[in-house]
């Protein structure tokens, strides 16, 4: 059975016509899940979390979203870097892979991803094939600051001579994801790096996918989503976040899977935006929570 970060398969997949990457975890004993990253990461950021699943006799799927890692970049950009859109590439992915139903893990984007596809109001389909929703510091509504914060690094990212001063670049930038060990920053700036035609490195993204901020405004305001969710809810907030803020954890609780007694909130410590999902504690909150639904 799949322990080691190295057991998974790498596949590529054609959705909405676009080409999407995505790693293939585990033998599903017990099912299948979906574990989306946030918005200008790659699918690779789930390695701990897919190999502790699959561990536990889970097959975990991580994709590349469109744009990110090793998925083809939208020609595009202003109509396909949206939510709604990644919404379509996740039940193409799901169809493609024929994949009933699933729980989904998302981190920040990812957990967005998830809720549209969960409340299944831009993809009806996906309504009951969605068997829970773990948010990893993800909310339907996010500040603005933080925001803002996000679009001044995402949308303009920097190119450096070498891997290691890229990793270093990383390192600040990602501090709030908590602890890692020194081999997981490499793995991480490793698997989010690409070479530019000058030999320098940058980010492994497009950076038109910060466009999702100017043509879509509100697009992270999604609280008619949240509220027609009807499956258990995992929030997991970085107790320093500056993306999820308590007032609006609390209107979680007072709305949708809140109000109906299906959201669980933990807050996790030494973590902002957003948890890593790298070491031990924060594995078994995720898997405690899928295997009790």
């Amino acid at each position: 059975m799949p322990s080691s970060l190295n057991a998974f398969a790498s596949g590529y997949i054609t959705c909405a016509g676009l080409e999407i990457h995505y790693t293939d975890w585990g033998q599903a004993e017990k099912g299948t899940v979906i574990a989306w990253h946030g918005l200008a990461r790659t699918g690779r950021d789930m390695d701990e979390l897919a190999a502790h699943l699959s561990a536990c006799g889970w097959r975990v799927i991580c994709p590349d979203t469109v744009g990110r890692g090793l998925s083809q970049w939208s020609a595009d950009p202003q109509n396909q870097y949206c939510l709604a859109f990644y919404a379509r590439l996740a039940r193409e992915l799901m169809d493609g892979l024929q994949l009933r139903a699933v729980h989904w893990v998302g981190t920040s984007m990812g957990g967005a991803i998830g809720t549209l596809c969960a409340a299944g109001l831009v993809e009806p389909t996906l309504k009951h094939r969605i068997l829970s929703l773990t948010l990893n510091d993800n909310a339907p509504e996010l500040a603005q600051a933080a925001i803002d914060r996000i679009k001044a690094y995402a949308g303009t990212p920097p190119a450096f001579a070498t891997v290691t001063e890229l990793e270093a670049f990383l390192r600040q930038v990602y501090k709030p994801f908590g602890w890692l060990s020194d081999a997981q920053w490499r793995r991480l700036t490793e698997t989010s790096t690409r070479r530019l035609p000058d030999g320098r490195v940058t980010p492994h993204y497009d950076p038109a996918m910060a466009m999702q901020f100017t043509a879509h405004p509100n697009d992270y305001l999604i609280w008619d989503h949240y509220d027609a969710l009807k499956l258990p809810v995992l929030l997991l907030r970085g107790a320093d976040s500056d993306l999820v803020l308590p007032h609006t954890v609390a209107d979680m609780r007072r709305r949708g899977p809140g109000a109906r007694g299906q959201l669980k909130v933990i807050e996790v410590p030494g973590c902002g935006h957003a948890p890593a999902l790298n070491v031990l504690q924060q594995l078994e909150w995720v898997t405690d929570f899928i295997e009790a639904v």
